[in-house]
């Protein structure tokens, strides 16, 4: 991919990751345990991860919507759940697509990213109120982003399905 057309496609998918992220916070949480998401930003983060040639490229695309995403409503404590749980979910996802290309599908990419995201943002939370007994929200949360991981990998799957059509991808 060209260096224009990567830059672009970079930009599209920030834009559509802050889209989803904004319409994200709009939606109430009916969830019993706190920070309980869909994940939907998270989305754009396996696309570029299955779409961008390379991981740094995908990277840029977390930073960039953790940080366009916390001028547009966060505060810095919202940006520091947020980029513990990108950062941790990102390197699972990496570690379990390159180590396990054949045997792991991106649903379990999506829901070991789920899962790491909720780990990142529990070691925040713990570090915060200096207390590691908020790791027990971790069975809950871990079974709420494997729901949420499955929707994503599903979703993505079929989004990369389609995008690998388009001539730029070839």
């Amino acid at each position: 991919m060209k260096d224009t057309r990567r830059m672009v496609y970079i930009g599209l998918l920030v834009a559509q990751a802050l889209v989803l992220h904004i319409f994200e916070r709009m939606i109430p949480v009916p969830f019993i345990t706190p920070g309980a998401k869909l994940g939907l930003a998270n989305l754009i983060t396996v696309v570029a991860l299955y779409t961008l040639e390379d991981k740094k490229d995908a990277f840029l695309v977390i930073f960039l919507r953790l940080t366009l995403g916390t001028m547009f409503g966060g505060n810095l404590s919202s940006f520091m759940y947020s980029a513990m749980g990108g950062i941790l979910s990102f390197l699972g996802m990496v570690f379990i697509k390159e180590t396990f290309k054949d045997k792991v599908s991106i649903i379990g990419v999506s829901s070991v990213g789920a899962i790491f995201h909720n780990v990142g943002q529990l070691i925040v939370a713990s570090l915060i109120v200096k207390n590691i007994g908020v790791m027990l929200y971790l069975p809950v949360l871990s079974t709420i982003g494997i729901g949420t991981g499955i929707f994503i990998g599903i979703t993505a799957n079929y989004l990369v399905k389609h995008l690998s059509k388009l001539s730029i991808f070839r």
